[in-house]
């Protein structure tokens, strides 16, 4: 994924009184920032379109629907089909999220399971995925830090 554009303070701000009414208007958002409506929307659509703004998607906890389980597997693949394997990957529904590692690892892949059996499965078919070399797996006992931006976004406004 390429990354993102530079914030300016403004973009910050934004982003920041959006992270505290994700369902405000850009009338709202204008209001409270004591900018335009324009600016606001313009803003939101160039991070929309820059990969600045992502998708809602990290507020879902997979528990709520139904798995409890999380796991991370580390990944070691066959150099040549790296491209091949995070394609495989992005198929199985249970994997979240994968990165490429510097390291022993080639990968690091956040995965949701129903249970430990449920993880084995999904260990198995990571396995036989086309250049998968092998996998090691680690389970999540608790979330010390959660996802977080909203220090990083509070430093850019300053």
């Amino acid at each position: 994924m390429p990354s993102a554009q530079r914030l300016d303070a403004t973009d910050a701000r934004i982003l920041l009184a959006l992270g505290r009414a994700p369902r405000a208007t850009a009338v709202a958002l204008a209001e409270e920032l004591g900018l335009s409506r324009n600016t606001v929307q313009s803003r939101l659509a160039r991070l929309e379109q820059g990969g600045g703004l992502r998708s809602p998607e990290h507020r879902i906890d997979p528990a709520a629907l139904g798995y409890p389980l999380a796991a991370f597997v580390t990944v070691q693949v066959v150099q040549r089909l790296l491209d091949e394997v995070g394609r495989s990957l992005a198929a199985v529904p249970e994997v979240l999220q994968v990165h490429g590692l510097t390291g022993a690892s080639d990968l690091l892949v956040h995965v949701a399971a129903t249970d430990a059996d449920d993880l084995y499965r999904i260990a198995g078919q990571m396995l036989e995925i086309p250049g998968v070399e092998r996998t090691n797996n680690a389970l999540v006992m608790r979330e010390m830090v959660p996802y977080r931006i909203t220090p990083l976004l509070e430093r850019a406004a300053r």
